[in-house]
């Protein structure tokens, strides 16, 4: 049953939060709502819904290692595994904002949430700060990034729908966006008890993976119709959120206890992989893409990352 909750709880997450964002945006449309608000406010923060309903179940039920996992594993999914995986199927072209604004943001915002963890535990303070940071960070995105004309143009392209469909994807997609949430949420962490893993390792990883399953096929399709400009800024948008906004929200409801493991082994791989990253798009600069060797290169360190949680796993067991 648990293993059931998971994979139903991932598939009905991915959906719902989807259905829900389309019909927050029709709604929006309806009251004549200007394009450009949609796009900053309910487009930006929709790749990231499913890590906000399973971070908000996971804090309000006492898993907020479960939460931390979540955050920092989905960020470490979607810079090894997902823009890995895209960039080997098709290179990503590199925009001029993700390169000056968006990556240098990203790894700003990486080293300021360090010292917040440093001290083993995320409590209201640390999450005060972390919405601090990202309103800051939401600022400098709009006004010296590109984000804003592709927020806009995705909240254009969102199609248009009618009165009783607006409110059929609003209110089932909200309903079932807390169920699938809180049945992901006990099936991993019943998982985790049967399995003698902690939560923590559950969420870094299972947990992770699915919440950016979202990314994961919007990033395929887009490489796969040769639309893939958009993928590498919307990736690390929805990073920054995870990193700035989702993981305040276990610090303001209940707090988080921060392992030493998790600070370097966890947190470490997602700054190291920043780095990385920003390193590819500047020397890729040149050539105005990511390639496929470093794409490969990404996807290889994701493996190594998920051989090491294994290792380390069993020598604590």
């Amino acid at each position: 049953m648990p293993l059931v909750a998971v994979i139903a709880g991932l598939a009905l997450l991915v959906w719902s939060a989807d259905h829900f964002i389309e019909g927050a945006i029709a709604l929006a449309r309806r009251y004549a709502i200007p394009p450009v608000v949609i796009g900053l406010t309910l487009v930006a923060f929709g790749t990231s819904a499913p890590e906000i309903g399973v971070s908000l179940v996971a804090a309000l039920t006492g898993s907020g290692s479960l939460a931390l996992g979540n955050v920092l594993g989905s960020n470490i999914a979607n810079f090894g595994l997902i823009l890995g995986i895209t960039a080997l199927v098709c290179a990503m072209p590199i925009a001029r904002g993700t390169l000056r604004v968006e990556l240098p943001l990203l790894l700003m915002a990486s080293l300021l949430v360090w010292p917040l963890l440093m001290d083993g535990h995320l409590g209201i303070i640390d999450g005060l700060l972390l919405c601090l940071l990202m309103a800051i960070t939401f600022f400098l995105l709009i006004r010296f990034g590109s984000a804003k004309d592709t927020l806009v143009a995705e909240a254009q392209a969102a199609p248009a729908l009618s009165r009783l469909r607006t409110a059929a994807y609003l209110v089932a997609g909200l309903i079932l966006l807390v169920i699938s949430s809180r049945m992901l949420v006990w099936g991993a962490v019943e998982l985790a008890t049967a399995a003698g893993l902690s939560e923590l390792v559950i969420g870094l990883t299972l947990v992770a993976v699915g919440t950016s399953l979202p990314e994961l096929s919007a990033s395929l399709a887009s490489a796969l119709k040769g639309q893939s400009g958009m993928a590498l800024g919307n990736i690390v948008g929805s990073n920054l959120f995870n990193l700035l906004l989702v993981l305040a929200i276990p610090a303001l409801i209940g707090g988080v206890t921060v392992e030493s493991l998790t600070l370097t082994r966890d947190y470490g791989s997602m700054a190291l992989l920043t780095v990385i990253l920003l390193l590819f798009a500047w020397f890729g600069r040149l050539h105005h893409h990511l390639s496929r060797l470093e794409g490969g290169i990404l996807l290889l360190l994701y493996i190594g990352y998920s051989v090491l949680i294994v290792l380390t796993t069993r020598l604590g067991a």
